[in-house]
C-alpha cells in the first residue's frame, strides 16, 4: 500500500477520539484536570498552593488565584536557569517567546515535553486527520510542506536548552515522518533576518513539489508574491500545480483572504485555521469554512472570565466550560502540562456553539476601543476592513487603529492607519464604507456614531509602503508571529507609528 495512504488509515483513527471529546466535553475536561492537579502536587508550584487539598474545580478556584505573566515570570526564570520541578514535573528546556506582546520586554512561555508532544504536536496531528476525513482522496502526502516561521537562539544560561517562536522550538522537535517531507531546509528555516529569510525560503522552494503550506497569513503572502515575481507567474498553481493546502493562524484570515484567492484562482484550494498559541494547541477549523472546534484533550483545562466582568487577576466571575453561553465574549484561561496555572492567555473568544463547543477569537483583553462605550473588538473591525476591502476592489497589507480623545468643543472619535498591497482608487469612499461597515456589526458603534452625538466620522490614514514593517523592525519584532496590534485603547502605538522618517499618511474627511 501507497505510504500516502497508509498515513491517512492511521492518522483518520484519530477522529474517533474527537468524536469522544465533542460528545462528552465536560467528562474529558474533567478528566484532564484531575490528571493536571496529580502532576502538579510533584512541582513547587502546587506545594505553594496546596494541591495536595485540591479535590475539585471548587477547590482549584480557592486555592489558586488567576496568574499573568507578572505573576509566573520569577517561576519562569527558576525554570530557565535550570531549575526542576518548578511548574511542572522534571526539567524544562524549551522557552517560546510570546508573539502577542509587541513590548520591548520578552515574554517565555515555557514548553515541555509533554506539551510538545501531547498538545502542539497532536494539534498538527488532528489537523492532517480533520482535512482527510474531509477529503479521503488526497494526494497531500505525496508532496512536500512547506513551513513559514520560527527563530531560534540557544539559551545563554544552557548549552541544551533554547528560546525563540513556537514555531522553531516545534521544527527542531518534528518527528520524522513530518520531517522528510518538510521543506526549506532547517537553516533557512531558523534565521532571524527576514527579508533576507524571504529570499533565501523562495529561492529553496520554488523548485519543489509543494503540496501543502502552514504559516501566517501575512508572511505566507509575502513569500507567495515573492515567488511569483521571480517565475514571471500570476498563479502559484503554474509554480505548485500540486498544491492544496494552507493552514494558517497567528492572526485573523478575513484581511487576507481576497488576495489569496486572486493569487490561488481554484475551488480545489483548501484553507484550514488553526489556534495554537505560545501557551498551547487550542482549536482547530473542523467543518470547513466553519470556525474553531475548541480541542478539550490536550492537556488543557479551561476557564473563561465574561468580558462584561473582566478586572484581570482581580475578576470575580470565573465559569468552566459548561457554564459558557454563546454569543457572549469571554477571555480564555488555561492550566496546560507546559506547566501554567490559571494564566489568563490575553485572547478573548466567543462560543458559536455549545454542541460541540466552538469558537472564535474575538480579539485581546488588551487590544479594544471602549474610551466612549463603543465596545469595538478586533473581529469587528477585521470583518469592517474586509467588507470595505471587497467593496472598493483594494487589498489589504495590515492596520492599527486608537481613539481620538474629545477636547473642549470636539467630538471624540477613531483614527485609522491603513497599508495597503492594492489602494483603492479612492480613500473617501473606503473610508466612508469602513464607517458604514462597523456600524452594521458593532450596535454600540452605531449608537455613538448617530448625528456623529460621540463619535465623528474617522480620521483614516493611507500608509506609505512597509510602513508597518519599519515600525515592527524599529521595536526588533519584524517576522515570525509578531504583528502590530489592530486595536489600542489609548494612541501610543499608532502616535509612535506617526512619528517614524518619512511616514506618509493622507487624512480623508467626511464629505
Amino acid at each position: 500500500m501507497p505510504f500516502n495512504a497508509i498515513f491517512g488509515w492511521i492518522i483518520k483513527k484519530r477522529i474517533h477520539q474527537i468524536e469522544l471529546f465533542r460528545k462528552h466535553p465536560v467528562e474529558v475536561q474533567k478528566e484532564w484536570f484531575e490528571r493536571l492537579i496529580l502532576n502538579g502536587r510533584r512541582t513547587e508550584f502546587g506545594q505553594k498552593y496546596n494541591f495536595g487539598d485540591i479535590e475539585n474545580y471548587e477547590d482549584f478556584k480557592r486555592n489558586v488565584p488567576l496568574q499573568d505573566y507578572d505573576d509566573v515570570k520569577d517561576w519562569v526564570t527558576r525554570a530557565v536557569n535550570g531549575e526542576t520541578d518548578i511548574l511542572w514535573p522534571g526539567e524544562t528546556l524549551w522557552f517560546a517567546k510570546s508573539s502577542g506582546t509587541t513590548s520591548d520586554r520578552s515574554k517565555f512561555i515555557p514548553v515541555t515535553k509533554d506539551s510538545l508532544e501531547d498538545c502542539h504536536y497532536k494539534g498538527g496531528k488532528d489537523l492532517l486527520a480533520i482535512y482527510y476525513s474531509h477529503f479521503p482522496s488526497t494526494k497531500l502526502y505525496k508532496g512536500k510542506h512547506l513551513v513559514v516561521g520560527g527563530t531560534a537562539e540557544q539559551n545563554t544560561l544552557r548549552p541544551d536548552s533554547y528560546t525563540g517562536d513556537l514555531s522553531s522550538i516545534i521544527l527542531k522537535n518534528l518527528p520524522w515522518w513530518v520531517e522528510i517531507k518538510r521543506i526549506p531546509s532547517r537553516e533557512t528555516a531558523l534565521m532571524s533576518e527576514w527579508e533576507e529569510k524571504i529570499e533565501k525560503l523562495a529561492e529553496e522552494t520554488m523548485d519543489e513539489d509543494v503540496s501543502s503550506i502552514s504559516g501566517v497569513p501575512s508572511w505566507t503572502l509575502v513569500l507567495l508574491n515573492r515567488i511569483l515575481e521571480k517565475k514571471g507567474k500570476k498563479d502559484i498553481r503554474e509554480v505548485w500545480p500540486n498544491l492544496e493546502l494552507l493552514m494558517h493562524g497567528g492572526v485573523s484570515f478575513k484581511p487576507y483572504e481576497k488576495e489569496f484567492r486572486k493569487i490561488i484562482p481554484h475551488d480545489d484550494m483548501h484553507y484550514i485555521e488553526s489556534y495554537n498559541a505560545s501557551e498551547g494547541f487550542f482549536g482547530i477549523q473542523d467543518e470547513i469554512g466553519g470556525d474553531l472546534l475548541l480541542m478539550l484533550d490536550y492537556g488543557i483545562f479551561f476557564e473563561f472570565i465574561p468580558m462584561s466582568e473582566y478586572k484581570g487577576t482581580k475578576s470575580e466571575k470565573v465559569v468552566g466550560i459548561k457554564d459558557v453561553k454563546v454569543g457572549e465574549n469571554y477571555a480564555m484561561v488555561i492550566s496546560t502540562n507546559g506547566g501554567l496555572w490559571r494564566y489568563i492567555v490575553g485572547d478573548t473568544v466567543r462560543f458559536t456553539s455549545v454542541k460541540p463547543y466552538r469558537v472564535i477569537v474575538s480579539g485581546r483583553t488588551k487590544h479594544y476601543i471602549n474610551v466612549f462605550g463603543e465596545e469595538l473588538i478586533v473581529d469587528n473591525s477585521d470583518s469592517a476592513i474586509k467588507q470595505a476591502c471587497e467593496q472598493t476592489n483594494s487589498l489589504l497589507k495590515d492596520y492599527t487603529a486608537c481613539p481620538v480623545y474629545m477636547e473642549e468643543g470636539k467630538q471624540g472619535g477613531h483614527e485609522w492607519i491603513v497599508e495597503f498591497t492594492k489602494e483603492p482608487e479612492d480613500m473617501a469612499v473606503f473610508s466612508k464604507l469602513l464607517d458604514k461597515s462597523l456600524r452594521e456589526v458593532n450596535s454600540d458603534y452605531d449608537a455613538k456614531r448617530t448625528s456623529d452625538l460621540t463619535l465623528n466620522f474617522p480620521v483614516v490614514h493611507k500608509a506609505r509602503t512597509n510602513l508597518f514593517d519599519d515600525w515592527l523592525k524599529s521595536k526588533n519584532k519584524l517576522g515570525g508571529q509578531h504583528k502590530v496590534p489592530r486595536l489600542s485603547n489609548d494612541r501610543s502605538i499608532v502616535e509612535d507609528i506617526l512619528k517614524l522618517k518619512h511616514s506618509t499618511v493622507i487624512d480623508i474627511k467626511q464629505s
